[in-house]
């Protein structure tokens, strides 16, 4: 047990100092371990998750601010980047309103709407905005960056089908556009049209939304027109203008139109009155158009209405051809919802008059062109523009007339009674409509928009230049009213709106081209 003892003893005494060298190291190893974690966390916080995270929490933070709180900003600069060939103005013109910020709320407001209106010009594929921080001696303050691609395409091409209501005809256009070729967010195009009435225009414009110190759009348009009227007046129409646009917003729009017109007899049977006006004419008008329309929706209205007012003053020129001539037009629409199958009742009414002016005017008369005609299939639930339209009526189908002058041998044209005379308008004209418009029972036909509606209407139209004035009674004008009454479905398309219709005439003149029975027609919002 000794030797065994012994044996187990240690050869020398403990060292003192080992104790301490091992609790040294063990320290050295606790720190190496802190510095390689702290080294994984530094890791951890440049990875992308990590920054992912990061900018998390900012945004989440900022977003708890911006909804509890108005944070205070001032813009100090705005950069645009991408436009080479768009001016730099013609962009800062669309951004004027985030200059004026004072908080990030209305900066991000006014954002949306500058992209908007970038948007808008055509010439531009994209448009993003960023904000970077302003200097570091200003606080609270932000650089607007704004970035644009331009269009790589810039021709396109359109073709579309329009009503046009001074003519109560529609017409057909196909229009080649180039965008952007001065860079001034211009828009030129050629457009041919061709419609109802051997109606043939040709014309090229150019539209500018923002030239340099003005405030409203340049738009400018050369236009030859050519129209014949032999069915339905005895002459044909031609005339080379220039319409130049100078006030147009929103609500307002002021245009100057320049034209030499020329109406012709080619088969010399027209009456007395088209006879008068054969001839050039210099045609030098300013127009004013006023318009609101609230309607939720100018194809199928059910709720809204709408308010337009024309004004036309012509003979701007001293030349004693120029047409002195004074027109004016009032619309009215207001659509009332019924609260069941979306039915809802559209009503309307529209009157217009003109006078000639200038010296001795109350023997004058109007010039020809600028009077009210009445009649065409178009529907007045989706079109403004004056008094034009009446169911049942075909095309210039009512009003005063006049007997054509008989053929070379002194016979008359052995046709209709119509045939044989001259819608030669008139100078007051007054029309109104009532149409109910419902949901079909079909499901498929309520989800593609297509619906059913009874309709009246009616409108008379008189002469009052040349002292007939004087022979104007309201009482007999509203007793001569044409009526028509009617039903059938709608088809709304995106561009236009198609009606299949069943009319009857309840009212109408001897040598009015009303008839009753069922009839296809389709209408374009103006």
């Amino acid at each position: 047990m000794e030797s065994s003892d012994e044996e187990n003893q240690l050869p020398f005494p403990p060292n003192p100092n080992n104790a301490t060298n091992t609790e040294e190291q063990e320290q050295e190893q606790n720190d190496d371990v802190e510095e390689e974690e702290e080294e994984e966390e530094e890791e951890d916080s440049n990875s992308p998750l990590s920054k992912l995270r990061q900018q998390r929490f900012n945004l989440e933070t900022l977003s708890r601010r911006l909804s509890s709180e108005l944070v205070p900003i001032r813009v100090h600069d705005v950069f645009v980047n991408g436009n080479t060939k768009t001016k730099d103005w013609i962009i800062e013109a669309e951004l004027k309103g985030i200059e004026n910020v004072t908080t990030v709320q209305e900066l991000l407001h006014a954002s949306e709407i500058a992209l908007a209106s970038l948007q808008s010009l055509g010439i531009f594929e994209s448009t993003k905005v960023r904000l970077e921080p302003g200097p570091p001696e200003l606080p609270n303050t932000a650089n607007v960056v704004v970035d644009v691609v331009e269009v790589v395409n810039r021709v396109s091409g359109e073709f579309g089908v329009f009503t046009k209501p001074g003519t109560s005809s529609w017409t057909a256009e196909g229009t080649l556009k180039y965008k952007n070729f001065l860079g001034y967010g211009d828009l030129w195009d050629a457009s041919v049209a061709y419609g109802a009435n051997q109606a043939t225009e040709l014309s090229v414009g150019v539209y500018a939304p923002r030239l340099k110190g003005s405030l409203t759009p340049l738009v400018a348009r050369l236009s030859m027109l050519s129209q014949d009227w032999q069915e339905f007046s005895s002459y044909k129409e031609r005339m080379l203008g220039l319409s130049l646009g100078l006030i147009s917003t929103k609500h307002h729009d002021l245009a100057y139109t320049l034209g030499w017109r020329t109406l012709t007899d080619p088969s010399q049977m027209s009456s007395m009155s088209i006879r008068r006006q054969l001839g050039h004419g210099l045609l030098s008008s300013l127009k004013y158009t006023y318009k609101v329309d609230r309607r939720n929706s100018p194809i199928r209205p059910t709720k809204g209405y709408a308010f337009l007012s024309t004004t036309q003053l012509g003979g701007l020129t001293p030349d004693h051809r120029s047409l002195r001539f004074l027109r004016q037009e009032f619309d009215i629409r207001y659509a009332v919802p019924l609260g069941f199958y979306n039915t809802a009742l559209n009503l309307g009414i529209s009157a217009g008059a003109v006078f000639p002016w200038g010296h001795g005017f109350m023997d004058k008369t109007s010039p020809l062109p600028e009077r009210f005609y009445l009649g065409g299939d178009f529907s007045p639930v989706c079109t403004l523009g004056g008094p034009m339209t009446l169911w049942g009526f075909k095309t210039r189908g009512l009003g005063p007339t006049e007997p054509r002058r008989q053929s070379r041998d002194g016979t008359l044209d052995e046709q209709d009674d119509s045939s044989r005379r001259d819608y030669v308008g008139g100078d007051l004209a007054v029309t109104a409509f009532a149409d109910l418009s419902f949901d079909l029972p079909i499901r498929w036909l309520r989800e593609h928009g297509i619906h059913g509606h009874v309709f009246a209407g009616a409108g008379n139209t008189a002469k009052l230049t040349q002292n007939e004035y004087k022979h104007f009674s309201p009482r007999k004008f509203l007793d001569s009213f044409r009526t028509s009454v009617g039903c059938g479905f709608v088809i709304p398309t995106r561009l236009l709106r198609l009606e299949g219709n069943f009319y009857y005439i309840l009212k109408q003149d001897e040598h009015d081209r009303g008839k009753t029975g069922f009839r296809f027609s389709f209408s374009a919002p103006s």
